[in-house]
């Protein structure tokens, strides 16, 4: 288990904040395929969850299913992140996590994310206000975390240093990210660097992230680096029964097994089912048709499967898609025939 503040985790593993990916059906889909102990909104940004406008909702959106919930936010220290946090918790967050880690443009060169790591001085600052709002708020209930990058590029290495400020600041765990701003996803993430933070700070807990893809990663980065627990992030769009697998590893010495082809195909049809319920006709089927290529680099030569639901134009032809396809697998027949007309007449 991890223990983040006085919220404790069922296991060390946890499913990144993704701009655009982390929807509440992808979360609940991750937590049903096991192993996941904490997950996270997509980024929001505080200004629009306090105007509470119809985006800024669809993305803090949860569910009963969706426990225990860390939603991020973003700003800089002129922004309202403070009232933000207090509004999180009052929708069902169990954990504030504040960004500052986004590489990417349209956050980190004016709202917040990795900017705040240009002037540290005063992003523990202000995170020391965010804390104090959500004590009061939350009466010590919700603890408040960061996820941050190493610096913003190789000649501003912070992580270790402002890890440690903002554990004196009241923050509960800090999540690192082992590349630069500077380096986005490029080159190779450098867990040892990680153990810089861990042993820089001196009681919270540290959690590694970075090229997490395979779940012998997970124990390997834990080695490396010395941290508690592992964040993944874009490895689990193709492979959400990587927590899974990773935790069994964790318990037992030996990783789980890789699902069948069969298994895989269940898991997409309950992505379609989780979608259609939690966002709606429309979002769940722009949303499997992007993430189905993603799906199928695990699922070897399946391409008229893909095909199919790709360019089907409702949830429902998605659904008649995934059935067939569990038809050809149960009768073993060559995908190169899919669609099978004789299974539709």
């Amino acid at each position: 288990m991890l223990r983040i503040g006085p919220v404790t985790l069922e296991t060390p593993l946890l499913l990144a904040p993704m701009a655009g990916y982390c929807d509440v059906a992808f979360r609940v889909l991750c937590r049903e395929q096991g192993g996941v102990g904490l997950a996270s909104t997509d980024l929001l940004n505080c200004h629009a969850v306090l105007r509470e406008t119809p985006a800024s909702l669809e993305l803090a959106a949860t569910d009963s299913r969706d426990q225990p919930l860390a939603m991020q936010l973003y700003g800089n220290d002129q922004d309202p992140l403070p009232e933000a946090a207090c509004w999180a918790i009052d929708r069902g967050a169990r954990i504030i996590d504040i960004n500052m880690g986004c590489p990417v443009d349209k956050v980190a060169k004016k709202n917040g994310g990795s900017l705040l790591l240009r002037n540290p001085c005063s992003t523990v600052r202000l995170a020391e206000r965010i804390v104090k709002a959500v004590d009061r708020h939350a009466a010590g209930r919700v603890p408040v975390t960061a996820k941050m990058r190493l610096g913003w590029d190789d000649d501003c290495i912070v992580a270790p240093a402002l890890a440690r400020d903002l554990e004196s600041a009241g923050i509960a765990a800090v999540t690192v990210h082992a590349r630069t701003t500077k380096q986005l996803f490029s080159g190779t993430a450098r867990w040892e660097r990680i153990g810089e933070v861990v042993a820089a700070v001196r009681a919270i807990p540290v959690i590694g992230n970075g090229d997490v893809t395979e779940p012998e990663h997970v124990p390997a980065l834990m080695r490396i680096s010395g941290c508690a627990g592992v964040m993944v992030g874009r490895g689990a769009l193709r492979t959400p029964w990587l927590f899974r697998r990773a935790w069994k590893w964790l318990c037992d010495g030996a990783v789980g097994p890789e699902p069948s082809l069969a298994e895989k195909i269940r898991v997409i049809g309950r992505h379609l089912e989780l979608a259609v319920e939690l966002l709606g006709e429309d979002r769940a089927v722009r949303s499997l048709r992007q993430r189905i290529s993603w799906y199928g680099k695990t699922m070897g030569h399946v391409k008229p499967f893909k095909e199919a639901v790709r360019t089907a134009q409702t949830s429902t032809e998605m659904a008649h898609a995934v059935e067939q396809a569990l038809e050809h697998c149960d009768r073993g027949r060559a995908w190169r025939r899919f669609p099978d007309e004789s299974m539709t007449a």
